[in-house]
């Protein structure tokens, strides 16, 4: 498998390009905010063909991309209903008033082809095997992306902005909420294989065993379930 990855923009968000290897087909994962050249050089190093886009939410840092890059490459974007309008529409989707400016002037909208996502979903996209869960928290459409492992590699865990290494997403935001929050990290993370490797929105890599030792979320829902305090941990994220 190759995945490649880099953070783009302003906000740092990482962008991924997956592939069974170099030389085929592959999905593009959150080009956010100037991840186009990022993309470009990518898709040239690795002699990569994108198939699609998949989005894990809305927010304008993990989608302002998708315009320019499913348009090079006619390619669908696919994203949770309930996020849909935030490709659109970013200035509500972070409580900011319709007109005032949003890190100069960035591409907002739709790209041609929308596919919409559901919890469950089993997508085979260039040669991908991708489970989707619906994990709001963060965003009311916010999922995750899960790989399944082998023998020779781990499983992979695209978890957006849900979960990172030591935190997890804001939920001080337009469509966040922190009980919504606990009760996804339980469900969807929780479950899933210590070897599991965690490819977040922002930061560092990690994997599902060190956030189950470390991370002071999923340490509290393991412990207490969704109903835990959340005051004593730290924030971080978008």
């Amino acid at each position: 498998m190759l995945i490649a990855g880099f953070p783009a923009g302003a906000w740092g968000t990482n962008c991924y390009l997956v592939a069974p290897a170099a030389g085929e087909e592959c999905v593009i994962i959150d080009p956010g905010h100037q991840a186009a050249p990022g993309v470009g050089e990518a898709l040239a190093k690795h002699r990569l063909k994108p198939v699609a886009v998949i989005l894990t939410h809305g927010h304008i840092d993990h989608v302002a991309s998708v315009v320019p890059v499913c348009g090079a490459h006619d390619v669908p974007a696919w994203i949770h209903p309930a996020d849909r309008y935030m490709m659109s529409d970013p200035e509500r989707a972070l409580g900011r008033s319709i007109g005032m400016p949003l890190m100069g002037e960035l591409t907002v909208g739709e790209p041609d082809d929308v596919k919409e996502l559901t919890d469950g979903a089993a997508l085979t996209l260039a040669g991908l095997d991708l489970t989707v869960a619906h994990a709001p928290g963060h965003t009311k459409g916010s999922v995750t992306f899960r790989m399944p492992g082998d023998t020779e590699i781990p499983p992979v865990f695209f978890s957006g902005d849900l979960l990172f290494a030591g935190s997890v997403g804001r939920t001080d935001l337009p469509g966040g909420d922190m009980d919504e929050m606990l009760g996804s990290l339980a469900r969807v993370c929780l479950p899933l294989d210590d070897s599991t490797v965690v490819l977040s929105g922002h930061g560092p890599q990690t994997t599902i065993g060190r956030e189950r030792a470390t991370n002071p979320y999923l340490r509290q829902v393991a412990a207490s379930g969704p109903g835990a305090d959340p005051a004593s941990a730290p924030r971080r994220g978008m």
